[in-house]
């Protein structure tokens, strides 16, 4: 099943509340793009800066803060190298992926309100309400760009958008939470960038796995959050060109992020500082960083290939199951694949399956335009990461088999 540079029980160790049980069953955690588990190297590294080191940032001439400031901006120059920035300006911290979307959707917003704006039909809520309520409120476009029949991305439609419509970003999945759908982010950008329009890449479902130079790539935002990368939660990151931040407005307000203030007006602070108003998530930055220094230590090619076996392989055995339609079949598939089980609900599979100590997502995964398109009511999703094993997905399929047989259709309202 393949060879890896990485000895999985030593990686395992790391993690563990993957020793727990339950339901006095042993914990097989298959949610991992909902939120993947924290290694004790990086609860280490928050817990050695809350014993030595915390106090606020940017705001004092103690030791402390000083010391605090410089770990949160080396945080930050992580963060930069690790995305390809040019320079670590170009990192904003947020409270996540959401959190950044919005800052772009209202500080972009604001600064451009001729301009529509184009997302694909598979996008999280996160990446498809914020311009929705953009584009409402300021009369304009919103281009939502059709899939084909295997769940890749209609890039023939979203040119036709950009030709025809007056469209001035485009916002885009690199990965799909529902399908895992890989998207071809250089053909996007090129095309997006041909006809004067702009790209944010929400790249939370793929940063663990699918490595991504933004600067290379030319896009102009990239947003992703830490609790997708072993990271702890209420971290993000909003990747913006430095040309991009230094023009668009802050759209909130408060300390730090200020100059000069005085009662008829207030000027800010340069790129990051404006956009990052009241006392930041200082430690989650640096817990953030130690989660990039552990992903690397394992090492990011070995996290993807692993990934990618296990996710096949957890495919080829789902679509075996009889009364089991996996869905979707795109060109490449990474991170997680949703199933339907005919007739049955996917909260009592989930139910059940959770019974028997396997933690899988069901629902609409907060992409209800996409749900929708295939033409099912709710799915369930299986999300592996590397610290998973074959037999854990073994287990799992063979408690979804037996919850098949034990659920029949009949038993459904």
């Amino acid at each position: 099943m393949g060879k890896f540079e990485f000895d999985i029980a030593r990686v395992r160790s790391d993690f563990p509340i993957l020793d727990r049980k339950v339901n006095r069953c042993p914990l097989v955690y298959l949610d991992n793009a909902a939120t993947t588990h924290v290694p004790d190297q990086v609860l280490a590294v928050i817990a050695n800066h809350y014993h030595t080191h915390n106090a606020n940032v940017h705001r004092g001439a103690h030791t402390l803060s000083l010391e605090a400031t410089g770990y949160f901006e080396k945080a930050r120059e992580r963060v930069a190298e690790f995305v390809g920035a040019n320079r670590k300006s170009e990192v904003v911290f947020t409270r996540g992926t959401t959190d950044s979307i919005n800052l772009v959707a209202q500080s972009w917003g604001a600064a451009n309100r001729k301009s529509g704006v184009a997302v694909t039909a598979m996008e999280h809520h996160s990446n498809f309400i914020p311009w929705q309520q953009l584009c409402r409120a300021r009369r304009k476009k919103l281009g939502v760009v059709p899939l084909d029949s295997s769940g890749d991305l209609d890039l023939d439609a979203l040119e036709v958008m950009l030709r025809k419509d007056d469209i001035g970003l485009v916002a885009v999945t690199q990965v799909s939470n529902v399908l895992g759908t890989v998207n071809p982010l250089r053909d996007i950008v090129e095309l997006a960038h041909r006809f004067g329009a702009l790209v944010l890449i929400d790249a939370a479902q793929a940063v663990r796995h699918e490595a991504i130079q933004a600067h290379e790539l030319e896009c102009d935002f990239l947003c992703f959050s830490g609790h997708k990368m072993m990271g702890p939660t209420g971290i993000g990151v909003l990747y913006g060109k430095a040309s991009l931040l230094e023009k668009i407005p802050p759209f909130a307000f408060g300390g730090e992020m200020a100059d000069r203030v005085d009662a008829i007006r207030s000027t800010f602070q340069p790129a990051p500082l404006k956009f990052e108003a009241g006392t930041p998530n200082y430690v989650g930055a640096i817990g953030l960083a130690a989660s990039i220094d552990y992903l690397k230590g394992v090492g990011l090619s070995a996290i993807r290939l692993r990934e990618q076996e296990l996710l096949r392989y957890a495919e080829k055995r789902i679509r075996s199951i009889s009364e089991v339609r996996v869905l979707g079949s795109p060109k490449r598939r990474a991170g997680c694949l949703s199933f339907a089980v005919e007739g049955r609900n996917p909260f009592d599979v989930a139910a059940m399956l959770d019974a028997q100590g396997i933690a899988v997502r069901s629902g609409s995964m907060c992409a209800q335009p996409l749900v929708k398109n295939l033409d099912v009511a709710q799915v369930v999703r299986i999300s592996p990461a590397f610290y998973n094993t074959f037999e854990e997905l073994d287990a799992c399929i063979a408690a979804l088999e037996e919850t098949v047989a034990m659920l029949p259709p009949a038993l459904q309202g």
